[in-house]
């Protein structure tokens, strides 16, 4: 059976920003890819007001044609909490997935809805056992990593891993694209980068220079793992 990759984000495009490059090689290995995105109400959200269903919906239709799986909780932004019941819903969630290898927001970031949700997967992932029912069905994964989600939100984050993903390039900044025509209401268009493919182009760029590639994305280990060098 094939192993479940699991990224989880806030919004509908974190882990699109943040690893898109990784999703879609974990999917050229063939492994199963599913993105949980917590926050699933968007009806406070400016460019959202009165299309918040229409986001989600072609979110999960576009990320499908992708060939990963986009599943959304019920949270909405600025509305969430390190909570008993959020807990609960994500650890719920999760147990559901059964990730082998898990990608999360990094914990240090401007915007709130990242903190948040940066600490509620920390509990989900590592301690769900302990939020859920006696005797429910959990899973841990056997590495977690976090990722950033670009200059503008992260703070601090120092990577120890760097993945390339220059093969992959392509059609991850086109799937960010595509998201941010979803976002602005607009037809996408291929032959110009909005405001986020920029940030993101410059970030991966910058990331494969510093392990000599010509795109990476770069995570942090949770904890030390082995690495294989011989």
């Amino acid at each position: 059976m094939a192993k479940t990759i699991l990224g989880i984000g806030a919004h509908f495009d974190d882990c699109v920003f943040g690893i898109p490059g990784i999703l879609l090689k974990a999917l050229r290995k063939n492994y199963r890819v599913v993105i949980l995105t917590l926050i699933g109400d968007y009806s406070n959200w400016k460019p959202g007001m009165g299309r918040g269903r229409e986001i989600v919906e072609q979110t999960v239709q576009i990320s499908k044609e992708f060939g990963v799986e986009m599943l959304f909780l019920d949270f909405a932004g600025m509305r969430f909490g390190v909570t008993e019941d959020a807990k609960r819903k994500v650890a719920e969630a999760v147990a559901l997935i059964e990730p082998d290898i898990a990608f999360q927001l990094w914990p240090h970031d401007n915007h709130p809805d990242h903190e948040m949700a940066s600490q509620l997967c920390k509990v989900a992932l590592r301690h769900g056992d302990r939020v859920l029912e006696p005797g429910a069905k959990t899973k841990s994964p056997s590495r977690i990593y976090w990722f950033d989600n670009g200059p503008g939100h992260t703070l601090g984050f120092e990577p120890n891993t760097f993945v390339d993903v220059t093969d992959e390039w392509p059609r991850a900044i086109e799937w960010l694209g595509r998201l941010m025509a979803v976002q602005a209401n607009k037809p996408y268009d291929p032959k110009q980068l909005d405001g986020a493919q920029q940030t993101k182009e410059a970030l991966s760029r910058y990331r494969g220079l510093a392990c000599g590639v010509k795109y990476a994305e770069a995570l942090r280990s949770t904890t030390a793992y082995p690495q294989e060098i011989f």
